[in-house]
């Protein structure tokens, strides 16, 4: 009964938020509050334990409590209906704190928990009614017996009135405290009769579960349907990208070493590595979308996306990656970006004296905090508002995000971007420098190995051993590979158009029977080697050697 009322709860709230503000339903708000109040390294076991699939195991939890919670509440409200209602009070309040601290909360953000509350409420006291009338029959329908006592058990009964309905009396005796005879009886009902009307009333709670069921589904179907809707997919496929003022160089030959399951040197949209704190990706809509250069400037600057679109754009090759990318792991990808040159943009609001810091918001309020020093120093720091030839995709911040070469995600690559506040690190902290992570975080020098994979069995003879090193804005110089710790062997490197993209590598190896340990370094170009010393992500980036441990079968 519980879990039905919590059900038609969710889907009106669901409902509402796709007729308003779909960042507000609920349990999204609860959910990226969880995100929020998580400390980092619970975060980084999701990310990495999860991958991609940190969101769904994180919904899905909140709903697994939400069951557990709302099935509670329905045993509370089947003793007293006060008790189960005081229960669903708590959880709609959870709700709109959850809705009404996010940073872009509005009046809107009300709607969804208040609408899901009043359905969740109606469907609890309807079942709660329901369920009551399924209740044993009462007192005087319970068969039962008094004992007549030995002593008394000759005693005759008084005449007693037999029931309207065809039941029985049954008398007993007992004797009174002076040893008088005193007289009692049990109803017994008629054995023909039917009962209290028990079928009647679990057919009307059955129907009423139906009912509530299909409404919880219908909202939940509904607000999907609107939200999807509200999707800008059409949007950036009417968007017309112009051509770059400044084209990327073509790729030089032998860029990709085309060895199989190597990562290629262009990572696919598709393929690309996406993290962030959006349980629902932002849908921004071009045509209203603008972007505000303000804080420690001279002249604030407001941009539209047709004035963007208008500035002379930059195409470049860069490899982002993510702080929380683990030694070896997945969370680096290269592309094709194109956008207009941020530091154009910054020069043109004219930072103050004093200013240290790039505090970008997304959308759905998530901040980065930028040096500005290296926005300004030459590098090619994009808005981008295309990747690999396309309009960016939604998921990687349609209609316009940051790109800096050289730094982690978290400081450099605020998807959805809507705000720039020039400002400085000591007077504004960025959301995960809050908590805990670096101020500032250059990327370390780093490589993969891809090939083979960690646990392969292989056959003896030569094998490739390749992956991809990077060490944005200072371009990789050598890659070496060693094996059981033994010496390093420099490895052949593919060629490259920059310094700000990762460097395919490969080394053949003569395997021998037995197994093995393969491990693996990179030397950027200013000579800085990449070090063994372990590290986990946080607060700047992990470090260590990548390494794979491989079987090869006998000769």
């Amino acid at each position: 009964m519980g879990v039905l009322a919590a059900a038609v709860a969710i889907g009106a709230a669901q409902l509402a938020a796709g007729l308003t503000v779909p960042q507000a339903s609920p349990v999204l708000a609860v959910g990226q509050a969880a995100i929020d109040i998580t400390p980092p390294p619970v975060k980084d076991f999701a990310i990495s334990s999860f991958g991609a699939g940190d969101k769904t195991v994180l919904l899905g939890g909140i709903l697994l409590v939400l069951a557990l919670y709302a099935a509670l509440v329905g045993m509370l409200a089947v003793r007293r209906l006060a008790w189960g209602l005081a229960g669903l009070a708590v959880f709609a309040c959870i709700g709109l704190a959850a809705a009404l601290t996010r940073p872009a909360a509005t009046a809107e953000y009300f709607i969804p928990t208040l609408a899901g509350a009043a359905a969740g409420a109606f469907a609890l006291c309807w079942l709660a009614r329901a369920a009551a009338r399924l209740g044993p029959p009462p007192d005087r329908a319970r068969p039962g017996r008094l004992r007549v006592p030995a002593p008394h058990a000759a005693l005759a009964p008084p005449d007693l009135p037999a029931p309207a309905d065809g039941g029985t009396t049954e008398p007993a005796v007992a004797a009174a405290g002076d040893g008088t005879p005193s007289y009692s009886f049990t109803y017994l009902p008629n054995p023909d009769e039917p009962g209290p009307t028990r079928w009647p009333a679990r057919r009307r709670f059955v129907m009423a579960s139906g009912i509530a069921a299909a409404a919880a589904a219908a909202g939940t179907l509904a607000g999907r349907e609107l939200i999807t809707l509200g999707n800008v997919s059409r949007a950036r496929s009417a968007v017309r990208i112009p051509r770059p003022a400044i084209p990327a160089p073509p790729l030089p030959p032998g860029s990709n070493l085309n060895i199989p399951g190597l990562s290629s040197f262009v990572t696919p949209d598709a393929g690309f590595y996406r993290v962030d704190t959006a349980l629902l990706v932002p849908q921004v809509d071009p045509a209203t979308w603008q972007l505000r250069i303000h804080g420690m400037v001279q002249r604030e600057v407001i941009m539209t996306f047709a004035e963007l679109l208008k500035r002379p754009l930059i195409e470049h090759y860069v490899t982002l990656t993510c702080v929380s990318n683990p030694v070896g792991g997945p969370y680096a990808g290269n592309a094709k970006w194109l956008g207009a040159s941020l530091a154009a943009l910054i020069r043109q609001a004219r930072p103050r004296p004093g200013a240290d810091q790039l505090l970008c918001t997304s959308v759905d309020g998530f901040t980065s905090g930028t040096p500005l020093q290296v926005v300004l120093d030459g590098r090619d720091a994009l808005l981008a508002v295309a990747m690999n030839g396309t309009a960016l995709p939604v998921a990687h911040g349609f209609p316009a995000r940051m790109v800096v070469p050289g730094l982690y995600g978290y400081v450099s690559a605020t998807k959805w971007v809507t705000d720039i506040e020039v400002t400085t690190f000591a007077a504004a902290s960025a959301y995960w420098v809050q908590r805990g992570w670096a101020q500032q975080a250059p990327i370390k020098t780093e490589s993969r190995i891809d090939v083979p994979g960690d646990g392969a069995a292989l056959r003896p003879g030569v094998t490739p051993v390749a992956g991809v090193a990077w060490a944005q804005h200072k371009g990789i110089a050598a890659v070496e590979v060693r094996v059981d710790r033994g010496p390093w062997h420099q490895a052949r490197l593919a060629t490259v158009p920059g310094i700000d993209t990762w460097r395919q590598w490969v080394w053949d190896w003569p395997a021998a029977p037995g197994q093995h340990l393969i491990e693996a370094r990179a030397t950027d170009a200013t000579g800085y080697t990449q070090t063994a010393v372990q590290a986990s992500p946080p607060p700047d980036g992990a470090s260590g050697y990548p390494s794979a441990t491989v079987t090869v079968a006998g000769g």
